[in-house]
């Protein structure tokens, strides 16, 4: 909510992708009829308005028979201190003026809005619980986290390793400034022995009417280029990345490797090199794992896929390193040869069809081609 008119603009409104966290696997709240739960946040500083509306309640009607206490439910969620008075609520937009970002200004980036017809800004901020007000803004702003990503939980603000990234939106209104939460990162930072960190991604959300704009790259790359300038960063990991997290961070992690001299088409042509891992990690804080993906969607560019000796060339520096899981199989089952009797070898043996493991194989191959291209394409529009 930006201005008192976005209470009754529907366009505003957005509504959660899970709701299991807080009303179990079915999703359901029992006993009431015309349900609807209604939260809205001022877009700036997240101050709360909940209500509560339905036609008719069960227990109204039962005696033994009652109602699930939703209220209660989203109470364990959202922070005390939440309106529940539309008036009140109205008179706390009015302050919204006096909001300003938390902490230390990142980056500043614009993005084209065809609608406003206008470049909009946006601004990333580095902040953390010395901050006055962070603390029950961030309480205000992770009660998303249950909402829209499925294994959310709230983290322990009070552990010092903690860093919190936030984007947010500059628009006008009435002639003066104000700001818009996009979304925000935690990172926590976890020792390595004997005197670095490595910063793990724990949760990254951009809010539903801020997606598919851009922002997620920004603010992972923006959060890269904060770490990268650190000499006691060994590297930055994830904590369980989603499917689209690593399709973003693809991206990201290609853009910024790409210039570098160790991914020159000539070199990606030679294969994979300790070079590439020491130059990623060295410069950019990327680990192993992440630059043999850079090398695989850098060297997809460099291949002229159409020719059937660098195709063949590629397809088999990329099985080489798919075909690890298999290769594990076979040596588990090599042990299974010295242990089993023969009828339940045999069991084992038909589970490890060698010819379904060919097609597995290819399956993955199509699969991470078909993401790399995706990966490049983007690129090419950037």
């Amino acid at each position: 909510v930006r201005f008192p008119e976005d209470l009754e603009d529907d366009n505003t409104t957005f509504n959660p992708e899970y709701s299991h966290q807080v009303f179990g696997d079915d999703e359901v709240a029992f006993g009431y009829k015309g349900l609807k739960i209604l939260l809205y946040y001022i877009a700036g500083n997240l101050s709360t308005l909940f209500r509560i509306e339905y036609t008719s309640k069960v227990n109204e009607k039962f005696d033994c028979v009652e109602a699930d206490d939703v209220e209660s439910k989203i109470r364990e969620i959202i922070p005390p201190g939440f309106c529940t008075n539309t008036d009140d609520f109205v008179s706390l937009l009015e302050k919204e003026v006096n909001f300003k970002p938390f902490g230390m200004l990142l980056h500043t980036y614009s993005v084209h809005n065809e609608e406003a017809g206008e470049d909009i800004t946006y601004q990333i901020y580095k902040a953390d619980m010395t901050c006055p007000g962070f603390r029950e803004y961030h309480e205000r702003l992770q009660t998303f986290l249950m909402w829209f990503i499925e294994t959310a939980s709230f983290i322990d603000v009070d552990d010092e390793r903690w860093n919190y990234f936030l984007v947010f939106e500059k628009y006008n209104k009435d002639g003066a400034t104000l700001f818009a939460t996009v979304g925000y990162m935690t990172v926590y930072n976890y020792y390595v022995y004997p005197d670095k960190t490595r910063p793990r991604v724990s949760q990254m959300l951009i809010l539903p009417p801020f997606q598919g704009e851009g922002h997620g790259a920004q603010l992972l790359e923006t959060v890269h280029r904060y770490y990268m300038s650190s000499p006691t960063v060994l590297d930055i990991t994830a904590e369980e990345p989603s499917e689209n997290y690593v399709k973003l961070r693809d991206f990201v992690l290609v853009k910024l490797c790409q210039d570098l001299l160790c991914f020159s088409p000539e070199k990606l042509m030679q294969g994979f090199s300790q070079e590439m891992v020491v130059e990623a990690q060295q410069k950019l804080k990327i680990n192993k794992q992440h630059t043999r993906r850079v090398y695989e969607i850098l060297r997809l560019r460099a291949t002229d896929m159409g020719d059937a000796e660098q195709s063949r060339s590629y397809r088999l520096d990329i099985k080489r390193r798919l075909i690890g899981p298999y290769k594990k199989k076979q040596r588990e089952l090599a042990k299974i040869r010295r242990c089993l009797r023969p009828e339940e070898l045999t069991n084992q043996l038909n589970q490890i069809d060698l010819n379904m493991q060919h097609e597995q194989l290819e399956e993955s191959f199509q699969q991470l081609v078909s993401d790399y291209r995706r990966v490049l394409e983007r690129l090419a529009q950037a």
